[in-house]
């Protein structure tokens, strides 16, 4: 058999390849975006928290900064 009958044979082959591989990484892509997508809910809510406690945080800080009430202070001499 010579080199060039061969081909079709090697073609189909490859095609099928192709096929199997095009259905594998659809498949792989798929779990993959469902997972980003639970992570993504996951972020949302975690930053949502952080941002609360930051919030909080400055608040604190504020209230730390407030100007305390002086008494008025005569100069000594």
């Amino acid at each position: 058999m010579t080199r060039l009958e061969q081909l079709p044979d090697r073609i189909d082959g490859l095609t099928s390849q192709v096929s199997q591989l095009r259905t594998e990484m659809r498949d792989e892509f798929s779990a993959a975006r469902g997972e980003m997508s639970g992570l993504g809910d996951r972020l949302d809510t975690r930053m949502r928290v952080l941002h609360e406690d930051v919030i909080a945080r400055i608040a604190l800080l504020q209230e730390g900064l407030a100007p305390a009430k002086r008494t008025s202070r005569t100069k000594q001499r």
